[in-house]
C-alpha cells in the first residue's frame, strides 16, 4: 500500500483529509500543519482544523516552523512516503521536501489553473464574477501554483453563493479528486499538462479593508463584492446619519433589485442612500440598480432584520415592525 504524508492546515483541508482517510487506498503515516497560534484575547492556542481532526484520526501529527532545519527535512525523510499530499498547508515548500516521496507532491488547489494562483482562488473567483471555479490537482514544484496539472474539474458558481458555500462544495470536490488521482497515480495513469503561466492569474491574500462596500459601482460588482467577503472579512458599509455619529452597518449578501427610477429632473439617487422598504428588505442605491438586504448588524450589536433595522435606525417603523420586534 502507498504510503502518503498529508500536509494542510485549515476546514478546507480537513475536508480533503478526511475522503482520503475514509477512501482507505494509502497508509497515512504523518500529517504535517502549521504550528498552533496563540488567538483571541486569552492568547489561547487554537489547533488548525487539521490538526483536530489528525488526532481524533490517530494520526502521528508534525508541525515544523518550516523545513530550514536539516532535523525537520529528515524527520520527513524517515517517514519513507511515496507521495506527499498537500491542500492549504501554508508553506511553500523546498526542492528538497518535495524531493523525498518517489511520486513527488501533489496539490489539491482550489481554482482552475493558471487561472487564480495564490491564497484566495475562491474569494477571487466570485468577487471577479466569475460564471465558473473548480478545483485542480497539480504536481507540486518549487514556484507558487505553477506545477503541471494531474486533473482538473470544474463547478458552476450560482448568482446567490458565497465564498463560504463554494468553499465546502470545492473542499468536498477537491477530496474526491485527489482519491481519483491516487487511484490513478501507481497505475501511472496521470497525464502532466504543463501550464500556460501566459493566462495566470493572481489570487492575493484577502485584506479586512476588502470589505468595504463600494456603492457607486453597479449592481452586480456590489453584489460579488459582498459575496466574495462572505463570511470573512465581512462586508459593510458607513451610514452617514445627520447630527450622529457615523454607523458601521455589517451585511449580509442580498439580492440586485430593478434599475432606479430618475426623479423628475432626471437624476438618480445617489448611491448608498436608503430608498426604503420594500417587500421586507431594506433598499439601497448603486449606480445602476437597487439592492436589497434582508439582513443587517449593526457594530456592537446582534443582526436584526431589514424592517426592525429601518425601524430602529431610520426612525420608520409601523405598528407590524413595532409589536414584533420591541422596538416601539
Amino acid at each position: 500500500m502507498m504510503r502518503a504524508v498529508y500536509m494542510g492546515t485549515p476546514e478546507f483541508a480537513a475536508t480533503v483529509l478526511r475522503q482520503v482517510a475514509e477512501w482507505g487506498g494509502c497508509e497515512i503515516v504523518g500529517v504535517y500543519t502549521q504550528p498552533d497560534r496563540p488567538c483571541g484575547r486569552g492568547q489561547v492556542c487554537k489547533l488548525s482544523e487539521v490538526k483536530e481532526l489528525a488526532l481524533e484520526l490517530g494520526l502521528t501529527v508534525h508541525q515544523p516552523l518550516n523545513f530550514r532545519n536539516e532535523e525537520d527535512v529528515q524527520i520527513l525523510r524517515d517517514l519513507r512516503p511515496d507521495v506527499l499530499l498537500v491542500a492549504a498547508y501554508g508553506l511553500i515548500l523546498p526542492q528538497k521536501v518535495l524531493d523525498i516521496p518517489t511520486y513527488g507532491a501533489i496539490n489539491v488547489h482550489a481554482s482552475l489553473l493558471p487561472k487564480y494562483r495564490g491564497a484566495a482562488p475562491i474569494q477571487r473567483a466570485i468577487m471577479n464574477g466569475d460564471p465558473v471555479t473548480g478545483v485542480t490537482i497539480m504536481q507540486m514544484e518549487k514556484g507558487l501554483d505553477t506545477g503541471p496539472i494531474l486533473l482538473q474539474k470544474a463547478m458552476a458558481i450560482g448568482i446567490a453563493d458565497t465564498a463560504g458555500t463554494m468553499h465546502d462544495q470545492l473542499a468536498a470536490m477537491g477530496g474526491r479528486l485527489l482519491v481519483e488521482a491516487l487511484e490513478l497515480l501507481p497505475k501511472g495513469g496521470l497525464h502532466h499538462k504543463p501550464q500556460n503561466d501566459e493566462l495566470s492569474t493572481h489570487a492575493a491574500k484577502l485584506e479586512k479593508s476588502e470589505g468595504v462596500v463600494d456603492w457607486t459601482q453597479p449592481a452586480k460588482v456590489v453584489h460579488a463584492r459582498i459575496r466574495g467577503v462572505s463570511p470573512w472579512p465581512g462586508a459593510y458599509f458607513m451610514m452617514h446619519r445627520a447630527g450622529q455619529k457615523d454607523l458601521r452597518i455589517s451585511i449580509e449578501p442580498g439580492e440586485i433589485g430593478p434599475a432606479m427610477e430618475p426623479a423628475t429632473d432626471g437624476s438618480l439617487p445617489a448611491p448608498g442612500s436608503v430608498l426604503g422598504l420594500k417587500d421586507g428588505k431594506l433598499v439601497i442605491a448603486t449606480r445602476d440598480r437597487e439592492y436589497h438586504i434582508s439582513m443587517l448588524r449593526p457594530a456592537n450589536k446582534k443582526p436584526m432584520n431589514a424592517a426592525a433595522f429601518h425601524c430602529g435606525y431610520l426612525g420608520s417603523c409601523d405598528d407590524a415592525t413595532c409589536s414584533g420586534e420591541g422596538l416601539c
